[in-house]
């Protein structure tokens, strides 16, 4: 599979990924409204936002500029051969 390179995919995949975060968001909350399950729910997206923030800008800009992560499987990777001592 070809890296995407397009601006404009890259607008029409942001864009799918929000409409699809929106609607999962708004199917959750129509089967059981109460401000305590939208206050849950914002926080654990909160959560989930600042883990991604740190995997990939914290990690490479400030713990190891050397490395370059391509997604989280490079990640675990990453944290996997660290762990590892050298051969």
């Amino acid at each position: 599979m070809r890296d995407l390179t397009d601006p404009r995919w890259m607008y029409t995949k942001a864009a799918l990924l929000l409409l699809g975060g929106l609607l999962s968001c708004a199917i959750l909350l129509i089967d059981c409204f109460t401000w305590r399950r939208v206050a849950v729910l914002a926080v654990g997206i909160w959560c989930f936002c600042r883990a991604y923030y740190f995997a990939f800008y914290v990690i490479e800009h400030y713990i190891d500029p050397t490395y370059k992560f391509a997604g989280l499987t490079s990640l675990i990777r990453y944290w996997r051969d660290r762990r590892r001592p050298p051969r």
